[in-house]
């Protein structure tokens, strides 16, 4: 593959071989039920200890959750989408100025968790960033696009 990234703007026409997976590792979907009862978690919830039990229920049981009431408001959550957007169309010279294929960097952009050990890729990109404590890992985030910060 020429770039390390996928959000490279480059189309293929085949699947890059390092990306796909045997199909004895393949999630077989007619074994998979539906599951129509998402566990709801109520971040509002005045009762911790009840809330700590409804999280552990969900995890032992489901291996996931949907969170409501945990207080970030709608307009924060639709300009991060906006911001991650805008950096993921950013020309891929000046997204690879973060990518690192050491797992072990706070803040990396990469397509999997291990590059070097992985068999199969996964078909992504991300950008990890540790966020707390804030103040000491803001610094380390992207200063493109400007309102990344």
């Amino acid at each position: 593959m020429d770039t390390k990234v996928l959000s490279s703007g480059v189309r293929y026409s085949n699947l890059p071989e390092s990306y796909i997976r045997p199909e004895s590792e393949r999630p077989r979907l007619s074994e998979v039920s539906e599951c129509e009862n998402v566990p709801i978690i109520d971040l509002g919830c005045e009762d911790r200890s009840f809330l700590v039990q409804q999280i552990a229920e969900a995890c032992k049981c489901y291996g996931f959750f949907q969170v409501i009431n945990h207080g970030v408001r709608p307009e924060a959550v639709d300009k991060i989408l906006e911001v991650v957007h805008e950096f993921f169309r950013l020309p891929v010279e000046e997204k690879l100025k973060l990518y690192s294929d050491d797992p072990s960097k706070t803040m990396r952009l990469s397509t999997s968790f291990n590059v070097n050990k992985e068999k199969v890729h996964n078909w992504r990109d991300y950008l990890r960033l540790h966020c707390y404590p804030l103040q000491k890992y803001v610094p380390e985030w992207p200063s493109n696009p400007s309102p990344f910060k």
